[in-house]
């Protein structure tokens, strides 16, 4: 059918991208920068919340238990990293600084609808220049929830060392702290991250993994190594810095499929399910939400996931009761990460 076709020349086109990339010897300098011979996304595709450009249902994800809540902090960091996704930078705040107060409304919706609801991750942006992210976690672990925060490890988290080591002491393994490493290598992460970024994320995790927090690396697929040899790479490095963080474990080290919203990916209908033996079930949408607050805007907002924190389409209401509503398939990071990626935040 003309689904199977496009589906197979997507896989055909992403396997000549991998194949077509200059990668010299593994742990030299990658050439990371998507190719000028990727199609572009056809214009026609992910306009209609509905019906795909082909006129065949899109797909729709509906929301089975709400596990995970993802609290965007703020998008500001203090690295710009060449292919972020939400475009982080020390100069963007197009997502503003989320305020404890504002954490802790949901956290009592959480509460009083009974959502079950066990785990809360934080992401950004760098969540530990949110001035008010000792109290956030505060609160969400006084609760009895657990709390996740992803981190390039760097000068910020050094700046609530004492405050952090409190909050370990108080709630243990409840606490975990996921650090960016975005190869096992130097001159790759480098290459992704900017200059000296390696070191200081380095000296951040040995300070993590040495006073006993529960940790998690994330890295990316970026370059010609299979997912095999990038858990090996990862195994040399954790020995060599003395981490007990297991390279198999996909909780351990989660490893993250590239996105590019630019790119040409097919749309994914409801025929697809049975194509590709996926539930919708095992989307992120179907178990995690993310609030998030617009720079100028007076109050958060919530949307489906982690990665649609700027189209307004997904704009799903000021509450968690109003983002239960399904979530249709009408973007590229819905197709590219998640369906055909096999993508996930809320691992673990």
């Amino acid at each position: 059918c003309a689904l199977t076709k496009s589906l197979s020349g997507w896989h055909v086109e992403k396997t000549i991208f991998r194949f077509n990339q200059h990668v010299p010897d593994k742990g030299q300098n990658m050439d990371i920068a998507a190719p000028a011979s990727v199609a572009p996304l056809d214009p026609a595709k992910f306009r209609n919340s509905l019906f795909t450009a082909a006129g065949e249902n899109r797909a729709s994800v509906s929301l089975t238990q709400l596990q995970t809540l993802w609290i965007n902090t703020g998008t500001l960091c203090n690295l710009t990293c060449a292919n972020c996704y939400i475009e982080s930078s020390p100069t963007n705040d197009r997502l503003s600084y989320i305020t404890s107060s504002e954490v802790e409304a949901y956290l009592d919706e959480i509460v009083a609808d009974g959502l079950g609801t066990e785990k809360i991750g934080l992401t950004g942006g760098e969540p530990f220049m949110n001035p008010d992210i000792i109290p956030m976690l505060d609160a969400i672990l006084t609760r009895g929830l657990r709390a996740l925060v992803l981190t390039n490890g760097m000068k910020p988290l050094w700046k609530v060392r004492d405050q952090l080591l409190a909050l370990k002491e108080a709630h243990a393994d409840k606490l975990v702290i996921r650090v960016s490493i975005d190869h096992y290598a130097q001159a790759p992460h480098e290459k992704e991250r900017g200059p000296r970024s390696w070191e200081t994320a380095i000296e951040g995790l040995t300070w993590l993994n040495e006073n006993g927090f529960a940790l998690n690396i994330a890295g990316r697929t970026f370059g010609d190594e299979t997912e095999d040899e990038l858990r090996a790479g990862y195994a040399g490095m954790f020995d060599r810095l003395g981490l007990t963080i297991d390279p198999q474990n996909p909780v351990d080290l989660v490893l993250f499929p590239e996105m590019d919203e630019l790119a040409d990916v097919p749309e994914i209908t409801t025929d697809c399910w049975g194509i590709l033996n996926v539930s919708p079930d095992a989307m992120m949408c179907a178990t995690s939400r993310m609030v998030i607050k617009r720079r100028g805007a007076t109050k958060p907002v919530v949307v489906p996931c982690t990665l649609l924190p700027y189209d307004d389409r997904f704009e799903m209401g000021e509450t968690l009761a109003k983002a239960a509503a399904d979530v249709p398939l009408n973007h590229p990071h819905c197709a590219n990460f998640c369906v055909l990626g096999g993508g996930a935040c809320s691992v673990g």
